[in-house]
């Protein structure tokens, strides 16, 4: 470990007149010492269940009660089950690399997190500030499914109260959702009084909708198999779409699976985070995995695929043969499997803002802990009301779109966090002898919180790496640059190679030059990098002991080639609004962030931010 600070001029990590602050790191583990040493910290309270809850909760949404159905009908037939495996073998990409990070860096922020420590101050402020819109549009979406699933289950669409239901105000043109305001208030409630009491309300709800699926698994299986199968007795065979429109229900159903990452947001929470946090990752993804293919065989078996109902697939299944009741079932599940969307919604925000607040690109309102139930309630309760206006006064199902791009793009920076971990693992930034005694005789709080390693390197180079792995033709000198420009024309790569194949508008001949420049960097850079050996440094970094992710580098930039093609087939309309949003956070981080880093930190003020008990400390 090692403290990192700025020279005078604004050298290495940037001042205000250089642009290289936008790839100053920081530390594992940095966080925020206050001036009070008594200051709150959040509950470690979370068990490999809880974490499984968590994940199960945020992933499975009421979306599995329609989207088999409109998959089905629309893309895959009978073959929906590949559709579902294919999508979570590539979910399970992404998820391998947030379980090694999640290990090695067990702290609040998620992808943002990860991202500061192995890339740099600005693309974690963008992936930070993506992920706030992800989540907040994302629980408000949630919330204004509630209504319509409540009133099913109550007996009609009319069954809810009038100060309940929706009402449409003339004159301004918009429909309000009282009901999903209140239901974000309860939520937003939930979480201000502690992680523990969230934790086991979100195992209730995710345990009702486990066994509403799993009694249609069994109750389909049942009447399957009574009635012979029928949906997959048809002329048309198993793929009538081809496998392309197999492929293509896979990219659809993929968004499925995006909710792991709430899991990785409650690291600093988490009893044993080196052994929970990947097993509470891999199994919520196997669990969903499973269901949705389960769920799916059943389905497509019970009713032809064209038959299917796309608003009520299941229940309609099952109406089919006779057991309209099953109905009430399925809406319960669907009730609670928005419910615990909701809470797996906005559980990582005010966490996401509490990290950006530690490093000073948030104001510090968000970073402080209430030392009763230990949560950020100042980030939740600002979460709760912005999602809950958001849910009452307009229909955010259009916007949905920009939820996926912030996942996506989490997911595609955290696999190249990996290889960057794995091949150059960021390095300790020496202090000068003359600042080491005074800061190593500071007070005893905060030795543990520093350890400056010998390294012998001047401070106007402090990137020569101690442990070097060579290549073939790389030697100590250039290994580090050389590599880290391989990482960057491998990603380049990714991008020509993915938007070549993706966008139909360009001519043929200029996207095959296209394709084939971009599947050759990508393929030199998979050779290279597998050739050479990985940096011993990487033993070194953050926590050891935890979980490895296999398969490098081939796994991690598969997970790139993929979250790209998803992303860039999103649409331009989507992007649009998200770059946008992006602008904005460039703004709020140059004339905020930039300013208030926590990075940014003068070398001759370290030994008096030190004695003053107010420094940032990794």
């Amino acid at each position: 470990m090692g403290v990192l600070v700025d020279s005078e001029d604004g050298g290495r990590n940037g001042g205000q007149g250089s642009w290289k602050f936008f790839t100053r790191r920081k530390r594992v583990d940095s966080t925020t010492i206050s001036n009070n040493n008594s200051q709150a910290q959040l509950a470690k309270d979370l068990t490999i269940c809880n974490l499984m809850s968590i994940g199960v909760g945020a992933t499975i949404g009421c979306g599995v009660y329609v989207l088999v159905g409109t998959v089905a009908r629309e893309n895959t037939g009978p073959a929906l089950a590949i559709s579902f495996l294919i999508a979570g073998l590539a979910a399970a990409l992404s998820a391998f690399c947030y379980a090694e990070l999640a290990s090695r860096c067990p702290s609040a922020g998620s992808a943002y997190h990860y991202s500061y420590i192995c890339v740099g101050e600005g693309v974690a402020w963008l992936i930070g500030w993506a992920m706030i819109l992800e989540y907040t549009i994302g629980g408000s979406a949630v919330a204004r499914g509630i209504a319509p699933n409540l009133a099913v289950l109550l007996g009609g669409d009319n069954s809810l109260p009038f100060f309940l239901s929706r009402q449409h105000i003339p004159g301004i043109d918009i429909v309000v959702d009282p009901l999903a305001a209140i239901m974000i208030f309860i939520v937003t409630g939930l979480l201000c009084v502690g992680i523990k009491e969230s934790a086991m309300a979100q195992n209730i709800v995710t345990s009702v909708n486990i066994c509403a699926l799993v009694f249609v698994i069994i109750a389909g299986g049942y009447l399957g198999f009574k009635s012979g199968w029928v949906g997959y007795e048809l002329s048309t065979g198993y793929f009538p779409f081809g496998v392309n429109g197999m492929l293509a229900g896979s990219a659809t159903v993929f968004f499925a699976y995006i909710g792991f990452d709430a899991v990785a947001s409650t690291a600093e929470e988490v009893k044993n985070p080196q052994r929970d946090l990947p097993l509470g990752i891999g199994v919520s993804l196997f669990m969903c995995c499973g269901l949705y293919m389960m769920v799916s065989v059943v389905i497509v078996g019970l009713v032809p695929y064209y038959a299917i109902n796309p608003d009520t697939p299941i229940s309609s299944a099952f109406a089919e043969h006779g057991m309209q009741w099953v109905a009430y079932i399925i809406n319960a599940g669907a009730f609670t499997a928005l419910c615990g969307s909701l809470l797996g919604a906005l559980l990582p925000q005010p966490r996401i803002l509490m990290a950006m607040a530690r490093d000073g690109l948030l104001p510090p309102f968000f970073s402080d802990i209430n030392k009763s139930s230990q949560v950020p309630v100042n980030g939740t309760i600002v979460t709760g009301l912005i999602a809950a206006a958001l849910a009452f006064t307009m229909e955010v199902s259009e916007l949905a779109g920009m939820v996926s791009v912030g996942t996506l793009l989490a997911f595609t920076v955290v696999a190249i966090s990996v290889l960057i971990l794995r091949y150059i693992p960021p390095e300790e930034v020496p202090l000068p002898p003359s600042l080491r005694e005074p800061i190593d005789s500071s007070s005893t709080p905060y030795k543990k919180y520093l350890v400056v390693e010998e390294v012998d390197v001047s401070l106007e180079n402090p990137l020569i790496a101690k442990h070097v792995a060579f290549g073939k033709y790389l030697h100590e000198g250039n290994r580090r640059c050389v590599v880290g420009w391989v990482i960057a024309f491998t990603c380049f790569g990714v991008f020509v190679l993915t938007y070549a194949a993706s966008d139909l508008t360009v001519f043929s001949s200029i996207r095959t030059a296209l394709c084939g420049v971009g599947g050759a960097l990508v393929l030199c850079g998979l050779i290279f990098l597998t050739i050479i050996d990985q940096d011993d440094a990487r033993h070194n970094f953050g926590h050891s002991g935890g979980f490895s992710c296999p398969f490098v580098p081939l796994l991690p930039i598969a997970c790139i080639l993929i979250n790209s093609y998803l992303l860039i087939s999103l649409g331009a309309a989507t992007w649009v609004r998200v770059s946008i949003w992006l602008a904005i956070g460039l703004v709020v981080y140059l004339f905020y962030g930039r300013t208030h880093s926590a990075l940014k930190v003068p070398i001759t003020q370290v030994d008096e931010i030190y004695h003053t008990s107010t420094s940032y400390i990794a």
